[in-house]
């Protein structure tokens, strides 16, 4: 590893993660190099120099990692995890593909806290001279509050946009949110920033008389964290009138114990609430998709999204079971999967149409729809045309 002052790091773009990152990294000393937002060009690269089987956030992360090398940066932290989703072999993988294109750097691979809080320790001690473990435990603890913001800030926008009176506000409302508390450093100012900065949300031009429905997202976590890999979709379904609420978070995902405090139901309920349909882990948000879903339906939500790359087995695993649950709590359940050929426009369509069956299902209406009518592959014209001739 490079000497510290010579750091220059980089991460894969997920969300906001890159807004704790940059609070934590300064705090240490080290130079942050964030890797541009995901962008067509950051998914063709990715598409170009990734194996065809690879699912979708491996081949974002990667072109993140080309772009952030080309602007300067010397060293690659990713995150490292447990089988049995392929996640936990991403980083090798990258860091292989990256070293065969001719690119040096040091990489340095990030394994989940509980795997040993000492190793946690050594990969941050190379980063900062002279860094001991209280001084770390300090850094983490005020950048950790100022993620938590963050993520407070994303889930009160998500649920404010549905009554907003004028399309957008939300949004202009939220960017200057997060650059308002991206400037708080002391915890005192994180505190106090963040309640401004909810002020701000909560300032939106509201009609809160306004019928909306309520849908909850769930899914595999790269697909619901990083808004180009889902088409924007929250903000697009946001638009729709929809009250949106999303189980999992970025500070949530990076938590130790996964007390989930952003989503507000701790790992231990959601994994009870899956029991009756899945009862063991299948890696990545596979039993967290059946749990949270059951407490969507619990809390009387019109709806469910799942989403999930193309190839992801834990997410498959939970689209087999997602019928059995939709079946005993009466909860539609649409499921959407991304990979590089999938269409903006061909999901709008889809989404629209879940849209009208949720309100038709609210009003009383009759619904001829099969629960998992909008889950199927559409027919081809020429083959629809086969079967009326039949």
């Amino acid at each position: 590893m490079r000497p510290p002052d010579q750091i220059r790091i980089t991460t894969p773009h997920m969300g906001n993660l890159h807004l704790l990152l940059d609070d934590l990294f300064g705090r240490l000393g080290v130079e942050y190099i964030k890797p541009p937002r995901s962008s067509t060009k950051t998914l063709q690269l990715g598409i170009k120099h990734s194996p065809e089987f690879a699912c979708l956030p491996l081949k974002i992360n990667l072109g993140n990692f080309i772009q952030a090398l080309e602007k300067g940066a010397n060293t690659i932290a990713m995150a490292g995890g447990h089988g049995p989703c392929r996640f936990g072999y991403y980083g090798i993988v990258e860091e292989r593909i990256l070293r065969d294109l001719g690119y040096e750097f040091d990489f340095m691979m990030l394994e989940p806290f509980s795997d040993g809080a000492w190793a946690f320790y050594k990969s941050f001690a190379s980063l900062s001279a002279g860094l001991s473990i209280r001084r770390l435990w300090k850094t983490l603890k005020v950048s950790f509050a100022k993620g938590r913001a963050f993520d407070q800030l994303r889930k009160r926008a998500l649920m404010v946009r549905a009554y907003e009176k004028n399309r957008g506000h939300t949004s202009r409302a939220l960017e200057e949110a997060e650059k308002l508390l991206a400037a708080a450093v002391t915890a005192a100012e994180i505190e106090a920033a963040a309640r401004e900065s909810l002020g701000l949300i909560e300032s939106v031009d509201q009609e809160r008389e306004r019928e909306v429905l309520k849908v909850g997202i769930v899914g595999e976590f790269f697909l619901l964290l990083e808004p180009f890999s889902n088409f924007d979709l929250e903000e697009l379904i946001g638009d729709m009138g929809v009250y949106l609420e999303r189980c999992v978070w970025v500070t949530d995902w990076i938590a130790p114990h996964r007390d989930n405090k952003i989503f507000g139901f701790p790992k231990g309920l959601i994994e009870e609430k899956a029991a009756p349909f899945l009862s063991h882990n299948v890696g990545g948000e596979g039993r967290e998709t059946i749990g949270s879903t059951v407490l969507f339906a619990e809390r009387g939500f019109d709806g469910v999204i799942q989403l999930l790359p193309f190839g992801c087995m834990p997410e498959n695993i939970a689209t087999s079971i997602l019928p059995k649950v939709q079946q005993k709590h009466d909860i539609p359940v649409l499921t959407l999967t991304f990979d590089e050929q999938t269409g903006r426009a061909g999901m709008v369509t889809r989404l629209e149409a879940f849209v009208d069956l949720l309100w038709a299902r609210r009003r009383g209406r009759t619904v001829s729809t099969p629960p998992d009518a909008l889950n199927r592959e559409p027919v081809s014209p020429c083959h629809e045309c086969k079967v009326k001739a039949v």
